[in-house]
């Protein structure tokens, strides 16, 4: 009886253990350091920094706002060529959203007020939707891209933008060395329709694609995407230790979904997806192995075959 006691005794201690490190992890930051080879890059974007952060979900108990705005701190110290931000912005806003909406502008808006020009898109819960047969909010998902667009940070909706290289503190302006920039809608939404945006990017140009699900990376023709981003995951959440790539969604999907990381043999010929984990949480506000992430990919030149 005495073993089976302190048995039990040292499984409950255990327990206890990951659940307060589960409590705690959330305010770690994890810097991932990534290459995004681009296709067609011009010289003037190579060796560029750009900054990948998201799933914020401001509202949810016991958030995980601190982080975020140590994240964004962090963020502004770096100086990245552009700041993308992968939508879920809010959690659960209810009948009055001016709250929720208005901490999740504070948080933000030291990144465009810094200067680095910030893009974001939208996620399911910024159309309140917490199921993906849920109704998306319209009125919801506007008002939140209006205020952002009025901190500054450029809500894109199934759009393509025109990057310009930063180059000490003047910019170019020469066709040559601009890039594209990517962005669609919620998958959940249905509203990521990747035909508008990739008709205003030139055949071959170089660009980024940015979403929030990745699902909707499936959506995307053979080499238009080379280097794409997404979230929606939080990286599973709780992961087993030493191995990073299996979280309890690796098992609930059956291996359908990757939660994090650079994802292979996944959609067109051509196009590569990266999950980046976000900052907040879904459900339940703890986090195991599977600290919040800041992507910071340095862009270079594809590597000539020989």
């Amino acid at each position: 009886m005495k073993r089976i006691k302190y048995v039990l005794l040292s499984l409950l201690g255990l327990v206890s253990a990951i659940l307060i490190w589960g409590l705690l992890e959330p305010y770690l930051i994890d810097v991932e350091p990534q290459v995004a080879i681009i296709p067609n890059l011009p010289a003037a974007w190579s060796g560029q920094k750009v900054a990948v952060i998201g799933d914020w979900q401001v509202g949810m108990w016991l958030d995980n706002t601190p982080t975020i705005h140590r994240i964004v701190r962090q963020i502004v110290k770096e100086r990245p060529a552009i700041a993308l931000i992968i939508g879920d912005f809010i959690y659960s806003p209810g009948e009055n959203p001016n709250e929720e909406i208005s901490r999740a502008i504070e948080l933000v808006r030291p990144l465009p007020a810094s200067g680095i020009p910030t893009y974001a898109v939208l996620g399911n819960h910024d159309y309140g939707m917490k199921a993906k047969d849920a109704p998306p909010n319209v009125t919801l998902a506007a008002k939140l891209a209006e205020s952002l667009e009025a901190a500054g940070v450029q809500v894109l909706k199934n759009e393509a933008v025109e990057l310009v290289p930063s180059q000490g503190q003047s910019q170019s302006s020469a066709k040559s060395d601009r890039m594209y920039l990517v962005g669609v809608g919620s998958h959940w939404a249905n509203r990521d329709k990747p035909a508008a945006p990739l008709a205003e990017v030139p055949d071959s140009a170089p660009r980024v694609v940015m979403m929030h699900h990745p699902e909707s990376f499936a959506l995307f023709p053979a080499n238009t995407a080379p280097v794409a981003v997404a979230g929606h995951t939080h990286g599973g959440q709780i992961r087993l230790p030493f191995t990073p790539e299996w979280s309890w969604l690796t098992f609930s999907k059956q291996d359908r979904v990757h939660a994090d990381g650079w994802i292979d043999g996944y959609g067109k010929p051509g196009n590569q997806l990266y999950v980046n984990r976000g900052i907040g949480f879904s459900i339940i506000p703890i986090r195991i192995n599977c600290p919040p992430e800041i992507t910071l990919f340095t862009l270079t030149q594809a590597r000539e075959s020989t």
